[in-house]
């Protein structure tokens, strides 16, 4: 069976899971997030997807996630010294132990200078969402608190992690 129609009997499977599942309302980080992502670099490993693109994604997710859970927190009057650093340390830990444990990093083949491609990957989307995001407010700033453009937010914070999966793309085909 080709790629294709393997693809289209996950996505059924997938439709009638939803079917006869009712849907419930997730939080923002919980176990089966984790297994969300563990399942990601699963199936980019299937469709062969280079780790260190995947990586790119999964970093970018983790800052993502450590900010908007900052800002939540803040929303609701809970602030706590280097807040920021520990939601970022916690969504690490949350995501990496597992796959550290299952084997999914550390694999000594599995290396770009000396590094793991998966954690390469996430280190430099960590760093690109990061920037982007800096970016975008230092530019919001600047123009008196305002957005140059509809989702700029969105855009400045995925542009690196596009930038960056392109990259890595073509540097996996050299």
């Amino acid at each position: 069976m080709n790629k294709l129609k393997k693809i289209k009997k996950y996505i059924a499977v997938l439709s009638l899971g939803a079917i006869f599942f009712p849907v419930h309302a997730a939080l923002a980080v919980c176990p089966v997030c984790t297994i969300a992502v563990g399942a990601g670099v699963g199936l980019s490993r299937y469709f062969g997807i280079e780790d260190t693109i995947t990586g790119v994604w999964i970093g970018g997710l983790i800052v993502s996630l450590a900010f908007w859970t900052d800002n939540w927190l803040k929303g609701r009057n809970k602030n706590i010294a280097y807040q920021k650093i520990w939601m970022l340390v916690a969504y690490y830990a949350i995501i990496l132990v597992p796959m550290f444990w299952q084997g999914i990093i550390g694999h000594p083949f599995n290396k770009i200078c000396g590094v793991d491609k998966l954690l390469f990957g996430i280190i430099f989307g960590s760093v690109g969402f990061w920037a982007g995001s800096e970016l975008h407010l230092i530019l919001k700033k600047r123009n008196g608190d305002k957005v140059y453009f509809p989702f700029q937010k969105v855009a400045f914070g995925i542009a690196p992690l596009i930038i960056l999966s392109i990259v890595f793309y073509i540097i996996s085909k050299c």
